[in-house]
């Protein structure tokens, strides 16, 4: 089956570099880069979020280098993409995805970082967490319940 390679489709790929790696994602971001546009490719955004915490531990790491790209290149381009990344061990995840159109604007993670987001809680969100938080007993709550009751039964 032969792919048609003249079609450029536009991508969201991100990926996630092991911390000790991180000296060598400049050097990264730009060998990706030169691949993307040496073959007629186009990079719409790019951004380099640094370090970040895991939500969930990979290979008993906690934190990772991350880097987002929105990019406009054809199948083949994206086929060596995804190899490149993974017989690169530094890179520790990877997600290719496709999407319609270009996306240029400055993500909400880089909004947060650059401090020109206005991503605030309302009042709403902190009173419901507030009412939840209270209305669960912890496990603290419990044994001090079953305690007031064993005195109580001992009376």
């Amino acid at each position: 089956m032969k792919r048609d390679s003249d079609n450029m489709r536009h991508y969201e790929v991100v990926f996630l570099v092991h911390p000790d790696q991180s000296e060598q994602v400049p050097a990264m971001i730009e060998r990706y880069s030169n691949l993307i546009t040496g073959r007629k490719g186009k990079i719409h955004r790019l951004e380099d979020w640094g370090r970040r915490p895991l939500a969930y531990p990979i290979n008993k790491i906690m934190k990772a280098h991350y880097v987002l790209m929105n990019i406009e290149c054809d199948q083949t381009t994206v086929d060596e993409l995804g190899d490149n990344f993974r017989y690169n061990d530094a890179v520790i995840r990877n997600m290719i995805l496709r999407v319609d159109h270009a996306i240029t604007e400055a993500s909400p993670v880089a909004k947060e970082r650059d401090g020109r987001g206005d991503i605030e809680m309302s009042n709403h969100d902190s009173s419901e967490r507030g009412r939840h938080d209270a209305s669960v007993p912890s496990s603290r709550d419990k044994k001090e319940d079953a305690e007031v009751t064993e005195e109580a039964r001992g009376k």
